[in-house]
């Protein structure tokens, strides 16, 4: 039994593969554009959150804390505020105590997660709406660039993050939207900054990622169920 568990899956060997392409694309693209290697370090970290993100694994979020501190100092570079100040003041913190809350509450090496009801999707869904309108108003005072995208992408990333620390398996779905936001935003940006290239490459990377972190936490999810774990 040992030995049959410690094969490797085909989504594991996928997802390897994958990271090392991202990697080697990462680095080609980065010399290329003559990219400060500070500036891409965090990528390389987050290649291995991601992979761990993928299964739903708690140690992500304590990797992901760290590494957001980095990625503070690689968007006040680009001038995306919204961005920095989410990473420092939210991300960083946030997912510090999301891994102390995860390891309380341990299932395999997850969490027991929990479904949000609809009064709460309801309440969120205007919060956002609310949160992004204030922030497309404000952050053009500070010569903000790209505010709309950035700003949609940031604050539904806080509401992750908050998800995520109360284990809502919604979290994996929010975080697929993000993606693709984060996607968007990067595309324009090639124009007028081709060296942030690395990002986008590792933005199609982590979306793939948190595709399989998706289905996983409904998998996991619907085990606890089974064996009439309390949430």
């Amino acid at each position: 039994m040992l030995k049959e568990s410690s094969k490797l899956s085909k989504k594991d060997i996928f997802i390897y593969f994958l990271m090392a392409v991202t990697g080697i694309l990462i680095t080609v693209t980065g010399i290329y554009y003559k990219q400060s290697f500070l500036r891409i370090l965090p990528l390389y970290n987050s290649l291995i959150i991601a992979m761990l993100q993928s299964r739903v694994n708690r140690y992500s979020n304590l990797f992901g804390s760290i590494n957001s501190l980095l990625y503070a100092a690689v968007y006040f570079y680009y001038g995306l505020l919204a961005s920095a100040f989410q990473a420092i003041l939210f991300s960083f913190p946030m997912q510090l105590i999301t891994f102390i809350r995860w390891n309380k509450n341990k299932w395999e090496k997850s969490t027991i997660l929990r479904k949000l009801s609809w009064k709460h999707r309801i309440i969120l869904s205007v919060c956002y709406a609310a949160a992004l309108f204030i922030m497309c108003k404000v952050l053009p005072l500070f010569g903000a660039k790209n505010v709309f995208l950035d700003s949609a992408t940031n604050i539904l990333g806080v509401f992750i993050l908050f998800m995520t620390m109360f284990a809502f398996v919604e979290y994996t779905f929010c975080m697929i939207v993000n993606g693709i936001i984060g996607i968007i935003l990067y595309i324009p940006m090639l124009n007028e900054t081709p060296d942030i290239l690395p990002f986008l490459i590792f933005s199609v990377y982590s979306f793939i990622c948190i595709v399989f972190a998706y289905f996983e936490a409904q998998r996991l999810y619907k085990k606890q169920n089974e064996t009439q774990i309390s949430v």
